[in-house]
């Protein structure tokens, strides 16, 4: 049976010509940056390379504005903890829309501990942050807000440029996870008007085990993870060379090919959402049109999402789900619940998020084993039962 994968907001497979590029950081390039000699000396140009690379595929002023860390979660903490405790003087409160990833609601959490005031921005029921709501919520005294790009879990897209003019009008920094974005979408931090910018390699077909903050000059931090002093101060450790260099190489190829891949995936997520709406007592949930050209996300009533995965496997197709297993907690999605969604219509996600090896002719490969899924899980759900008596 064909493998379908359709979970690529998870994890993505590194291009082949990303790994042929970064392979030899591996075995006969493999020096540390840090060192003087050839070596690492080789080993520092790759990673400056790589930052210019970066720097071109987001539109940033310079190369010195980019730092990389070990993750988008690592980024995540840095902008966020290493901005507030910096400029602790000018405030201590900190934003966040109610849909952000939990590694940027646990970071303001986290300081809210520390004597911060944390504010939650709602959003509506496409998951769009009202730009009224956090025109009320912003003060003089907000040091950073975070608000993503777009939402890993529905596929909404914010409208970040309107957003960053309320911030900038009232509160201070404006802080952007841009990890299921970039590659999806232009993201252009000088347009947009972002401060700080988080995304991940794995995420543009690189390799895992890097991310990378963008910081705009001016915009003072604190480190969050103390050592030697690598990454201009920000960021120590040893620096991931296959990882860095391989995200660089894979953040300028998918520059090139981001418009006609994007208009491709579109056509078959369209499709795939037109098929499976067709089945009763399904809901698409995120915004209908302002969504991620690769991303389809949808609800079940009567049934649980961790059910769906796992039957969905069986036929080799991987989903996602927004339900309590996939987040490691007893809980629903905090993503559908803030869009207004009951924990009973919570549990009952599904999200496909397509790649480059995804065609149309997997169309009704895949609606039929949603079908079938659908259906199985239904016969065994008592409340579907109840509901048809």
């Amino acid at each position: 049976m064909k493998r379908i994968y359709l979970d690529h907001a998870s994890s993505m497979p590194v291009d082949p010509r990303v790994l042929e590029f970064a392979k030899p950081y591996l075995t006969k390039k493999m020096g540390n940056p840090s060192s003087l000699h050839s070596v690492g000396l080789g080993a520092k140009q790759a990673v400056e390379d790589a930052r210019k690379k970066i720097t071109k595929f987001i539109n940033a002023e310079n190369e010195k504005s980019i730092i990389f860390t070990g993750s988008a979660t690592e980024a995540n903490n840095l902008a966020i903890r290493g901005t507030a405790l910096r400029n602790i003087a000018r405030g201590k409160t900190v934003t966040a829309s109610a849909i952000e990833h939990i590694s940027v609601l646990n970071s303001m959490k986290n300081l809210q501990k520390n004597g911060f005031i944390f504010n939650v921005i709602p959003v509506d029921s496409t998951g769009i942050v009202d730009p009224g709501k956090l025109d009320s919520l912003m003060t003089k005294n907000t040091v950073v807000t975070s608000i993503m790009y777009a939402n890993n879990e529905i596929g909404t897209i914010e409208p970040i440029k309107k957003i960053s003019e309320i911030v900038h009008d009232k509160g201070i920094y404006l802080h952007v996870d841009a990890t299921a974005a970039a590659g999806r979408i232009p993201v252009d931090v000088q347009n947009d008007g972002i401060d700080l910018l988080t995304f991940s390699s794995n995420d543009l077909y690189g390799p895992q085990g890097a991310g990378a903050l963008y910081i705009k000059p001016g915009v003072k931090l604190q480190p969050v993870l103390l050592g030697g002093g690598q990454e201009r101060g920000l960021r120590s450790g040893t620096e991931n060379i296959f990882a860095i260099a391989g995200m660089g190489e894979a953040a300028g190829i998918i520059q090139n090919e981001m418009t006609q891949e994007s208009n491709r995936l579109k056509k078959i997520r369209n499709k795939l959402i037109d098929e499976i709406l067709q089945i009763d007592e399904t809901y698409l949930t995120g915004h209908p049109t302002k969504r991620l050209p690769h991303h389809a996300s949808f609800r079940f009533s009567h049934i649980e999402g961790e059910s769906i995965l796992l039957n969905m496997d069986m036929y080799n197709i991987q989903i996602a789900t927004g339900s309590a297993c996939s987040s490691k907690t007893l809980e629903p999605s905090h993503v559908l619940l803030a869009i207004g969604l009951k924990h009973e219509e919570a549990h009952g996600s599904m999200v496909i998020t397509l790649g480059r090896s995804n065609t149309l002719e997997e169309i009704p490969l895949i609606t039929k084993a949603v079908t079938e899924t659908v259906q199985r899980l239904r016969k065994l759900s008592p409340l579907y039962q109840k509901g048809g008596d």
